[in-house]
C-alpha cells in the first residue's frame, strides 16, 4: 500500500506547474479566466480558437485546482512511465481538447433551452475532461489495483471509474447542466480516451493512428497492383524479361 505513484514524471510535473502558474495569473488578473477559459460564444463569434486548449490550465478556485492536480498526479505518472512522455502528453491534450470542443458543440444544439443558452454564453475551465480520460486509461491499464474512493472505501480501479462516471451522470441528470460543473466536458474527455485507446488494432495508445496508417497502406498497395501484370516465375524458354 502506498500514497501516490512515486517520483513525479516530466509531463505531469509540467502540467502541474502550468496549472499552478495560470491559477496565480487569474488571481492577479481575473480577466485571464475569460481570455483563456473556453466560451463557445467567444470561439464562434470572436474566433478564439485557442480556448479549447488553454482552458485546460485554468481553474475556478483552489479546491478545483487541488482535486484535478491530485488526480492527474495519482493516475498520470504511471501512464507516462508506461507510454513515455511524448505519448502521454499527446493523450492528455487529445482528451482535454476534445472535452473543450464537446462543450462548444453542445452549446450549438438546435434546442430552445435555458441550459443551452447558458452554456453558449458561459465559460468552462479546468482539466477535468483530461483527468477523466487519464483515469479511464489508468483503470484500463491496471484494472485490479485498489483505490481508496473518497480516501475511505477500497474499490478496484475499474469500478472506481465506473462509480465516478455514474455519479457524474446522476448529478448532470438531476441538475440539467445548471450545477456549474462541466459534465459534458467530463463525458467528452472520457469518450475521447475510449476511442483513442480502442480505435485501432491492439490496445495501445497509438491504436487509432496505426489503424489509419494500415488502411491507407492497404489502399495504396491495391492502387499499385493495378499498374502491374503478374507473370509466373521459373525457368522458361529464352524471351523478354518481365518485371
Amino acid at each position: 500500500m502506498q500514497f501516490g505513484p512515486g517520483p513525479i514524471t516530466p509531463a505531469v510535473r509540467a502540467i502541474l506547474m502550468a496549472c499552478g502558474a495560470v491559477f496565480l495569473l487569474t488571481l492577479l488578473w481575473p480577466g485571464a479566466l475569460y481570455l483563456l477559459g473556453v466560451s463557445p460564444q467567444a470561439v464562434i463569434e470572436d474566433f478564439a480558437v485557442w480556448q479549447p486548449a488553454t482552458y485546460i490550465f485554468v481553474h475556478a478556485d483552489v479546491m478545483h485546482l487541488i482535486f484535478n492536480m491530485l488526480g492527474i498526479w495519482m493516475f498520470g505518472v504511471e501512464l507516462e512511465r508506461r507510454w513515455g512522455t511524448p505519448e502521454f502528453t499527446r493523450f492528455f491534450f487529445v482528451c482535454g481538447v476534445v472535452a473543450g470542443l464537446g462543450t462548444v458543440a453542445v452549446s450549438l444544439l438546435p434546442v430552445d433551452a435555458i441550459w443551452r443558452t447558458r452554456a453558449y454564453a458561459g465559460v468552462t475551465v479546468g482539466a477535468s475532461g483530461a483527468f477523466y480520460g487519464i483515469a479511464y486509461a489508468w483503470a484500463r491499464a491496471f484494472p485490479h489495483r485498489t483505490v481508496l474512493m473518497f480516501f475511505v472505501f477500497p474499490v478496484p480501479a475499474r469500478w472506481f471509474v465506473t462509480i465516478l462516471v455514474a455519479m457524474d451522470f446522476a448529478v448532470a441528470a438531476s441538475s440539467r447542466l445548471t450545477s456549474g460543473v462541466a459534465h459534458v466536458a467530463h463525458f467528452a474527455g472520457l469518450l475521447a480516451a475510449y476511442f483513442y485507446l480502442n480505435g485501432g488494432m491492439g490496445s495501445g495508445p497509438r491504436g487509432l493512428v496505426a489503424e489509419v496508417k494500415y488502411r491507407y497502406l492497404r489502399w495504396k498497395m491495391n492502387q499499385l497492383r493495378k499498374k502491374f501484370d503478374v507473370h509466373e516465375g521459373g525457368k522458361k524458354p529464352p524471351g523478354p524479361w518481365v518485371h
